[in-house]
């Protein structure tokens, strides 16, 4: 997830036998210089010595994904620059995307945040605490272009089968709506559903449509016909309680605003960049 990450070689370790998952290095070595302290800048507790463990569910560009052996993205970027401000690196652990609706890793102290394009929303709140909003999203409806849908209308009227990612505020609006979603694991399953034909239409964060469109393949294929505006929000998350971390990424994130730092993010990952996306409405 680029000139900000300067990331060397990843670090496999096994986490646990239960959890059957990997941590990967998202930096570089998560060496703590040998004080062994958990203790970060600005009274910051972490879960590891030196190191920021972030829990996030991949692939979800251009948000998260890993490219030769590397991860990149707009969440990745901006988590590296609280890493930075701490005094440690950033580490990643790959983790289900149900995982972000209960906090389990988080409150069970295997993570400190998660960042995953993840909405903020009431229920989520019951269990983790969210830091600012840093990102508004919208929903956008992807399609086949030989399906002859033109709106999300369309797929019900014309009984066109409807993707989506489970778990996901995607699947809950069109769920609502009365649709009854193929739901994927992944944003990369929604993608290849719709390649394969499983699906012929698609809800899904409109960003992340953006840079499928960017492969020529992907735009000769499909076109968006709809975008939703849901009013969602994207915030990271913590343990309930851990409010100096929640400090600490308020205090990044209104700094890479205030600086260009998170324009420039901005238009590297996401596209061309809106005033408003610098200042969402408090969730």
């Amino acid at each position: 997830m680029n000139m900000l990450l300067g990331r060397q070689t990843r670090v496999l370790a096994a986490i646990t036998a239960t959890a059957g998952l990997v941590l990967v290095s998202a930096c570089t070595s998560t060496d703590d210089g040998g004080s062994g302290s958990k203790t970060a800048a600005g009274g910051v507790e972490l879960v590891k010595a030196g190191q920021l463990t972030t829990c996030t569910h991949l692939p979800y560009p251009p948000f998260q994904s890993e490219k030769d052996g590397k991860y990149e993205g707009f969440d990745v970027a901006l988590i590296d620059l609280v890493a930075k401000d701490l005094g440690v690196k950033q580490s990643i652990l790959d983790t289900p995307f149900e995982n972000f609706k209960t906090g389990a890793f988080l409150n069970s102290n295997q993570c400190d945040l998660a960042a995953a394009g993840m909405t903020i929303t009431e229920e989520r709140k019951k269990n983790v605490d969210f830091a600012d909003p840093y990102f508004d999203a919208t929903q956008a409806v992807l399609v086949d272009k030989k399906s002859g849908v033109n709106s999300l209308a369309d797929v019900k009227s014309k009984n066109v089968k409807l993707g989506a990612q489970a778990q996901t505020t995607g699947e809950e609006y069109v769920q609502k709506k009365g649709f009854d979603p193929v739901s994927f694991e992944s944003s990369d399953a929604v993608l290849n559903g719709l390649r394969a034909g499983q699906v012929k239409a698609v809800v899904i964060d409109y960003p992340v449509v953006q840079g499928w469109l960017k492969n020529k393949a992907n735009a000769d294929a499909f076109k968006v016909v709809d975008n939703l505006n849901t009013g969602e929000q994207y915030g990271f998350s913590v343990k309930k309680g851990n409010a100096k971390l929640v400090a600490a990424i308020n205090k990044v994130i209104t700094g890479a605003k205030a600086d260009g730092t998170y324009k420039k993010l901005y238009e590297k990952w996401i596209g061309p960049y809106d005033d408003s996306a610098a200042s969402p409405s408090a969730s």
